[in-house]
């Protein structure tokens, strides 16, 4: 598995990419010359503001099917 990887420009523009893409879990993917203000959120290659990055980071770390009240509500035995 690939690993993020920072990168920082003569600018001061602070770069996180992975495999190839400006991507980034834990925060802005795109520092413009450090300016926090002006980041940039990007998963995968796509940019997104930063509400739809919080809620995409808000699906990947989410409960599993056979334990939500659903799967216990149809009957499952897990």
């Amino acid at each position: 598995m690939a690993e993020t990887k920072r990168t920082e420009t003569k600018d001061g523009s602070i770069i996180y990419s992975w495999m190839g893409k400006m991507h980034c879990w834990e925060g802005p993917a795109y520092i413009p010359q450090g300016n926090k203000r002006a980041a940039e959120y990007w998963l995968f290659g796509f940019k997104y503001t930063k509400d739809q990055w919080e809620e995409r980071k808000k699906d990947v770390n989410g409960v599993p099917f056979y334990k939500t009240a659903a799967a216990k509500a149809t009957g499952a035995r897990v």
